[in-house]
């Protein structure tokens, strides 16, 4: 307004250079937007905060390109303790992201069939006892496990559920691989059953019990390592979640589930779940 040029451009010339707090850059921009500088180098300024700005276009850049290829620099990363890291830092990112459609259900599916196919591989490889790769199997697994929260998170994982409870073959061979290496697949069969249970995953009651029949013995049979092994394994909330998706099938199904629970739990103690809770709710529904 006082038409003082130098002045405005020396501003400008120190806010390109300084460094800014995270809660200056909304009112950095919305100044800079009020004040109409364009023709002063305004522009050159908000191309620290504005990917529009910086690439003259109305697209935003190619975001989902960008998330992607972090997804995949997660999932082939070599560091397992950076892996987790950064596993928990692009889920929080994607998790605020979420609303802006950035990434597809496509995409991610298809970075999870990658991860399936190769568990399918190294797993069939050790059942028969070749056990050289036998770590990608855990490795995998909890690939899985991360893209499936990811699904959950934003209310797409419905046909993970049909695909993880069609695996039949993967499975009938789970009894083959030893358990130190194939404990970490149950994590994800747990993984849905808390799902189910939270009201998050809802499928029909045919894929529900298609679940169980293909994936609770093996969970049963691991569940004892997982116990000892997952570090910060919370058992109540999947047993919990266990309970509940076994209670939303039909009362035959219910029963037949909860009497052979209940046969396993008095022989394996600590290393079976504890669903009590679930077999009392059942007991009142079939006999009060």
């Amino acid at each position: 307004a006082i038409g003082f040029d130098a002045g405005v451009l020396s501003c400008l010339e120190y806010l390109e250079a300084a460094p800014w707090a995270e809660d200056e850059e909304e009112k950095v921009a919305s100044l800079l937007a009020e004040l109409h500088l364009e023709n002063v180098g305004a522009g050159e300024v908000l191309k620290r905060v504005s990917v529009e700005v910086a690439n003259g276009t109305d697209e935003g850049g190619d975001n989902e390109e960008v998330l992607l290829k972090l997804l995949h620099v997660v999932l082939e990363g070599k560091d397992e303790k950076a892996r987790r890291e950064m596993k928990g830092l692009v889920f929080k990112m994607l998790r605020e992201n979420s609303s802006h459609n950035d990434l597809r259900k496509e995409s991610l599916y298809s970075a999870c069939d990658s991860c399936l196919e190769l568990l399918r591989h190294h797993f069939f490889r050790a059942a028969s006892l070749d056990l050289q790769d036998a770590s990608q199997i855990a490795r995998q697994a909890d690939n899985l496990h991360w893209i499936l929260d990811i699904l959950i998170d934003r209310q797409i994982a419905e046909d993970f559920l049909k695909t993880w409870a069609s695996q039949s073959e993967l499975s009938d061979a789970h009894s083959k691989v030893p358990v130190v290496h194939r404990f970490e697949v149950s994590r994800v069969t747990a993984r849905l059953f808390v799902g189910i249970g939270k009201g998050q995953l809802l499928a029909s009651k045919e894929v529900r019990c298609l679940l169980l029949q293909t994936w609770l013995v093996p969970f049963y049979d691991d569940f004892g390592w997982m116990r000892r092994a997952s570090k910060g394994l919370d058992r109540h909330l999947i047993e919990d979640g266990l309970s509940n998706s076994i209670l939303t099938l039909p009362l035959a199904w219910q029963q037949e589930i909860f009497l052979a629970w209940f046969d396993r739990f008095l022989n394996s103690g600590e290393d079976c779940p504890n669903i009590q809770r679930g077999f009392e709710v059942w007991w009142r529904r079939a006999f009060w």
